[in-house]
């Protein structure tokens, strides 16, 4: 019976830290696009964050979530949160986010 609970843990802990694997991480990127071109979210930039940093308060953890505006972002929404020019570059840098 010990011996059933050790393995019923060990797949418990194995499963708990697969969810991490499908998380965006350092060396990968997600492209979004959208109408003022395409914008990268890059995995090594952002590897200093923790996943629950900006999920699923700023963003939700599933895709097709609702579009985020720059209007949005500039009142402290989804990027907007850090994207502030103090914790990390402004929004008004638009070369860094959108790639032609």
């Amino acid at each position: 019976m010990k011996k059933l609970m050790v393995v019923v843990l060990a797949m418990l802990v194995m499963f708990a830290l697969a969810g991490s694997a499908f998380a965006v991480g350092g060396g990968k990127t997600v492209e979004f696009q959208t109408t003022g071109g395409k914008v990268v979210f890059d995995g090594q930039i952002h590897a200093k964050a923790k996943c629950n940093d900006c999920h699923p308060k700023l963003f939700p953890m599933k895709k097709g979530g609702p579009a985020i505006t720059m209007k949005d972002m500039e009142a402290g929404k989804g990027c907007g949160a850090c994207h502030d020019g103090t914790k990390a570059f402004a929004l008004k840098d638009c070369a860094k986010c959108h790639k032609k």
